[in-house]
């Protein structure tokens, strides 16, 4: 035991160790050998009290006979609290006042923690006793289960996982009514849940939702302590990065219920008497929960639906509100600021009444003004400034409206407010100020106004701006290009650089103004890339920027200038730069570990504002054009543009086709929806016919069974007029027939159509072997093809049956015919008089010409 207590302790201070080991060994024994049950308790006691200050001795002795009295005693109380109380102070690394001034080895609660958990019975032990009602036992094992699950959380939630109810055993803590227990029980499913997404589903289903947002409201809400900070902690835990409990909690219309804790009313009422820290951390946690909901990282039908959700519980109100409302603390704001941001993100109708929220000062302004005003405004917190700069770009993202209201209001307009800047002109005053940080902000922020659209693009391009009383305007491409190269500032370059990218990507006009400025460009930017080796990677990344700049020049040429044509802009990157050189500039970039950040997420996440280097959206730019521009660069045949196009010509060309075989597959569908219907109405007048024969071989029957001359003859007239519906039935039966043969040329319309599908497949083949050579599958529309020749040969053989059936059906009139004159020359040797059809139709038609 000594060798064994000397390798945990590292082996300091012998003499004092092994006595105090001695003692505790004692202890132990008794607590071994003892019979009484109060004898037991007394030395469990003793131990409990020196466990805190000989926490070693304690535990590398007396943790195996602990465990055996919390499974034999557990009919007393008092020694079961003993005993989880001396486990919980070995496993706990809180210095108490007795253990100040003790040394203690490193990580020594981790390796107590290993040796009770690697039997995994303990720790199902421990669960046990926790759904123990008793007060003396349940709160002391939640305790030390909270402890377990801190020093070694994974390894402790998969052993939960394994233990029958292991989970609810702990969910139903929740319900306990004393708020010690409760409370403690919260935060034990913190850990519980911490990173582990099957344990947050169960708890999800166990009805979790609903125990917590409970205990919010009992609490107090926003205005509640510690309990709602601990709660709303857990919830996090739940909803972070697990789709499913999001969209349960969505489902289970949970959204609506976090309203009230962002009510307005409520947090108005505080600005008077301030927000204590408490509510200060309340609020940002359910700021934090709200974002979880609708974060980037989830799947965009889950944010899509959470999104809407918000808006239609008022929730997106409550955060505009919380926007323009006074007295916010600056955390609290900017917290709201990015929240609001992830709701609007992608998501038109939320986008809009974002637009329309006014700020409550006079003159009115729209809430888009006001953040401008405040990102491009220095003296403001910087983490705010990246908020706001977040919320742009959250609010232009997929919003066709909102970036054409941005650049047109860089454009003059008519009866204009000359005392209030607009959108345009805050932006230009940004991107022109001494501020480098606003320099960036408001470029990246007008680059997200013209990503993607090129008619916004061309729409810049007439934007005038007045820069001297005297001077007549310039446009903002020569104003752009002008500061770029009286700057120095590197984050101020970056900002311009980035946005002129934007601006010349897939947009020829764009490049067209750029090569023709006065302002040389070309002859610039050539000079920044092919500059001597520089140390300093900010400078390598102003290279690698302008190396992308010429070369989106170079791929997006429309040939318009002449002395900087695509064939003479190659020849200069090429004598002038390198291609070598330009390689290794572009590379430089995509290897920068700021470029790497900024592509992982589009929220500005940084300590300092020199921090900023790359947009989200840039990258994407950079990554997906930086290939074409090295091939557009050492390539001597066409050039990528033209490759560009001839590929969207053929891609048009396959659309087109895909869309005609579309309508040949409709038109065949209708057409076997037709046949389906015709063989159905044959079924029908079939089994009509089938019952009629019936009817008259029951009534041919009967005949043979009369008796007298008088029913002979009734029965005979009778026939007669049956005979005559019967003929009837065969003329509504040729006619059929001829439906029959109508239904059969149908059937040949399918096949000629099938031939013409496969016509289009054959074709449809030559235009995927010029996309590129990689060919596409149309399994679905040859599965169809089969399918409906399957049918149509099926409709076939129910037509031959049909044939079959009706020959049947004349075989069977022929005999009735038979038995008819039969009956007929009976009657007549009886000495009845029987008029035949023929001579009715003979008299008729003397009587006919009589009357004429």
């Amino acid at each position: 035991m000594a060798k064994i207590l000397n390798i945990i302790t590292g082996g300091g201070q012998p003499t004092a160790t092994q006595n105090n080991a001695e003692i505790i060994e004692r202890i132990v024994d008794r607590v071994r050998s003892a019979t009484l049950i109060d004898d037991r308790r007394d030395a469990v006691r003793t131990l409990k009290s020196l466990s805190k200050k000989f926490r070693v001795e304690v535990g590398t002795q007396a943790m195996d006979v602990l465990l055996r009295v919390l499974q034999q005693d557990r009919s007393d109380s008092e020694i079961v609290k003993f005993a989880l109380e001396t486990l919980f102070n070995v496993m706990n690394d809180e210095v108490s006042e007795e253990q100040q001034g003790t040394v203690m080895p490193n990580e020594l609660a981790v390796q107590f923690t290993e040796i009770f958990i690697k039997d995994h019975g303990n720790v199902e032990l421990l669960i046990n006793l926790i759904e123990d009602f008793d007060f003396h036992i349940r709160w002391p094992g939640v305790r030390l289960l909270t402890t377990l699950l801190t020093n070694k959380c994974k390894e402790v939630q998969e052993i939960c996982l394994v233990v029958p109810r292991g989970v609810s055993v702990v969910m139903d803590l929740l319900l306990d009514t004393r708020e010690v227990v409760r409370n403690d029980a919260i935060l034990l499913l913190t850990h519980l849940s911490k990173d582990n997404p099957n344990i947050q589903k169960i708890v999800a289903f166990e009805n979790g939702f609903e125990r917590i947002l409970q205990i919010v409201e009992d609490e107090g809400g926003s205005e509640g302590g510690i309990v709602v900070e601990d709660c709303l902690q857990l919830l996090s835990n739940l909803l972070k990065h697990n789709t499913s409990n999001q969209t349960f909690f969505k489902e289970g219309s949970y959204i609506q219920r976090l309203s009230p804790f962002l009510d307005q009313k409520q947090l108005e009422g505080s600005v008077e008497q301030g927000w204590h820290r408490q509510k200060v951390n309340n609020v940002h946690l359910m700021l934090q929960v709200v974002r979880c909901l609708v974060s980037p990282s989830n799947p965009q039908q889950t944010t899509q639906s959470c999104q809407r959700a918000m808006f239609q519980s008022g929730l997106l109100q409550q955060l505009c509100g919380i926007l323009m409302a006074s007295g916010v603390p600056a955390d609290i704001l900017t917290e709201a600021v990015n929240t609001v941001a992830e709701v609007i993100r992608g998501n038109q109708t939320n986008q809009e009444y974002f637009s329309s929220v006014m700020a409550p000062v006079q003159p009115p302004r729209a809430v888009i003004e006001v953040l401008l005003s405040t990102m491009v405004n220095e003296r403001q917190p910087f983490v705010l400034r990246c908020a706001v700069m977040y919320s742009i770009q959250s609010y232009l993202y997929r919003n066709e409206r909102g970036k054409a209201q941005v650049v047109s209001s860089l454009l003059p307009k008519q009866n204009e407010d000359v005392r209030r800047n607009s959108t345009g002109q805050l932006l230009c005053l940004g991107m022109f100020s001494s501020d480098s940080l606003s320099n960036w902000l408001a470029a990246v922020a007008l680059s997200h106004a013209i990503l993607d659209t090129s008619s916004h693009k061309e729409m810049l391009l007439k934007v005038l701006l007045a820069i001297n009383i005297n001077a007549p305007p310039v446009t903002l491409m020569d104003q752009l290009l002008a500061s770029l190269k009286q700057e120095t500032r590197f984050q101020t370059r970056l900002g311009y650089l980035m946005l002129l990218s934007h601006w010349l990507a897939n947009c020829p006009a764009a490049v067209a103004q750029f090569l023709a400025s006065n302002q040389a460009p070309v002859s610039f930017l050539v000079s920044l890339a092919s500059a001597m080796d520089s140390h300093d990677e900010s400078y390598k990344v102003i290279q690698g920027v302008s190396c992308f700049l010429l070369g989106l020049c170079l791929l997006f040429n429309n040939n318009q200038v002449d002395n900087y044509s695509e064939a003479k802009l190659r020849e200069i990157l090429i004598r002038r730069v390198g291609v070598e050189t330009l390689t290794d500039c572009l590379e430089t970039v995509s290897r920068q570990e700021v470029y790497t950040n900024a592509a992982k997420k589009p929220q500005l996440k940084y300590r300092e504002a020199s921090e900023v280097v790359f947009d989200f959206e840039y990258t994407r730019l950079y990554k997906a054009l930086e290939s074409s521009i090295l091939k557009a660069v050492s390539a001597e045949g066409p050039s990528k543009r033209d490759t560009i196009e001839e590929h969207e010509s053929i891609v048009s060309q396959y659309k087109q086709l895909i869309k005609e075989q579309d309508d040949q597959v409709h038109a065949l569908r209708k057409e076997l929806h037709q046949l389906r219907t015709s063989h159905s109405q044959t079924q029908e007048r079939c089994k009509e016919l089938d019952e009629h024969v019936q009817q008259l071989r029951d009534q041919n029957a009967v005949l043979r069974a009369a008796d007298g001359d008088e029913a002979v003859r009734q029965q005979l007239l009778q026939l007669q007029a049956e005979n005559e519906t019967l003929r009837r039935e065969n003329a509504s039966r040729q006619t059929q027939e001829q439906q029959t043969d109508s239904t059969h040329d149908s059937a040949e319309q399918v096949e000629a159509l099938l031939q013409r599908v496969a016509q289009l497949e054959q074709d449809l083949a030559a235009a995927r072997a010029q996309v590129d050579e990689k060919p596409t599958s149309n399994e679905a529309a040859e599965e169809e093809v089969k399918r409906l020749q399957q049918e149509n040969r099926r409709l076939a053989n129910d037509l031959d049956t049909i044939k079959k059936e009706q020959d049947d059906l004349l075989v069977l009139l022929s005999d009735q015919d038979g038995k008819i004159k039969a009956l007929k020359s009976r009657l007549k040797e009886l000495g009845q008089e029987v008029k035949d059809e023929d001579d009715e139709l003979d008299l008729d038609s003397e009587a006919e010409e009589e009357a004429s």
